[in-house]
């Protein structure tokens, strides 16, 4: 059964830094909780959209780490392949199927590797790749976009900042994903009256767009630190004014979270000076692109980082934040950890799995505590795989019952 928001369960947070507890928290956090959890039915439909670039490479590893996880908890899946992206536009002249947006729909989750690559860079806007990832998101109704970025302690020093700053940082973007400047219209091209060409795109948020990503992150930042930062523009756009005004008011529903806003300009600064300042950033679909990206590079890969995005019902799509990386594709070089720990999301906010994700987290940092690294994230001293490889090391751990305390 597919997790929404309205099923929102948000379990107790360990105020443990990540350092210390060594635990996932920022997936603990803020799991959201579907009926699928409290029933006998414990088979699932599960699309898989592998998609371009690396997307098959990391998608087949986190496939067989789903197998595993659930036949040992006891969890059965259906999967179905379909495609999306680059590949569908091959294969079919669109970047999303009818037929693929269907079965995705009728899933209990989707897992999205990664769409994209320079073969299709110069295409119309419409038959870009993007296009279809955009189309399954509308389509799918998922509004509010989990990212978190949290810096694992065996990865510290892959970091590009100092020590000091990174260790420690374990923060979540929560992001608007179906409006703002993306969707917004009119949009398009024209001619000014000057007779020159122009391009144009239309920031708009209605009140219940802000109002249901604010509530959402609201309840994610009560079950974390207790902090939320909104992100705007409000000295300079209007959309981010009323963002602002819709937040505050909302605001009055959570007297226990401390607020504070901040302009995109000097959030992105903050990011880089002080990250560990922030605990949960809440923000429209624009800023929440390029701030999530930017968070992810504190880790030191964003080949580490998962990804859920959620709608008030039907199936959660659940992917990596990274890109295809064409240029490395089919050369076993990818980092597969961010679509493992998409799948763990996946069991965890999608359909209440909570013990066969636990065990994918747990195998996860037994995996990286064993040494294993690809090249991303790769420093001396450590073995130096590639992705199947990382892959096969992960389904040891999987399989190995490491003990709750030992990591």
């Amino acid at each position: 059964m597919a997790a929404s928001l309205h099923s929102l369960n948000l379990n107790p947070l360990t105020l443990k830094p990540f350092h210390q507890s060594s635990t996932l928290t920022f997936l603990k956090s803020s799991s959201i909780r579907c009926s699928a959890a409290t029933t006998s039915n414990r088979s699932y439909t599960i699309t898989l959209l592998p998609g371009d670039g690396i997307g098959p490479e990391v998608i087949s590893v986190a496939k067989d780490v789903l197998l595993l996880s659930g036949s040992i908890e006891g969890i059965k899946y259906e999967f179905h392949e379909k495609l999306l992206g680059g590949a569908a536009l091959d294969a079919t002249g669109v970047p999303l199927p009818d037929e693929t947006l269907s079965v995705a729909k009728e899933s209990d989750a989707v897992l999205l590797g990664a769409i994209g690559g320079y073969k299709w860079d110069k295409n119309e806007k419409h038959l870009k790749p993007e296009t279809g990832l955009l189309q399954l998101r509308e389509g799918l109704k998922v509004f509010a976009n989990l990212r978190p970025a949290t810096v694992f302690p065996q990865l510290v020093d892959a970091s590009t900042l100092k020590r000091e700053v990174a260790e420690g940082v374990d923060l979540m973007v929560v992001r608007e994903l179906t409006g703002g400047i993306y969707f917004g219209k009119p949009r398009g091209f024209g001619t000014n009256e000057n007779g020159e060409e122009t391009g144009y795109n239309t920031e708009i948020y209605a009140a219940h767009e802000i109002d249901r990503i604010a509530r959402f992150a609201f309840e994610v930042a009560r079950k974390r630190g207790g902090k939320l930062c909104s992100v705007d523009k409000a000295n300079v756009l209007e959309a981010s004014m009323f963002w602002r005004k819709r937040v505050l008011a909302l605001a009055q529903e959570y007297p226990d979270i401390e607020l504070s806003h901040m302009y995109v300009d000097n959030a992105a600064m903050q990011l880089i000076r002080n990250p560990k300042q922030f605990d949960t950033v809440v923000t429209n679909n624009i800023f929440g692109d390029i701030l999530s990206d930017e968070a992810s590079m504190i880790t030191g890969s964003i080949g580490m980082l998962p990804s859920a995005s959620l709608g008030d019902s039907g199936p959660g799509l659940f992917e990596p934040i990274h890109g295809s990386a064409p240029d490395i594709a089919g050369q076993d070089k990818a980092n597969p950890f961010a679509t493992v720990l998409s799948a763990a999301m996946l069991l965890r906010y999608g359909l209440g799995e909570d013990k066969a994700a636990d065990r994918i987290e747990k195998a996860v940092l037994d995996t990286l505590n064993r040494g294993f690294r690809t090249a991303d994230i790769y420093s001396s001293g450590t073995k130096l795989v590639g992705c199947k490889q990382l892959g096969e090391e992960i389904l040891k751990s999987v399989e190995s019952h490491v003990p709750a305390g030992a990591l």
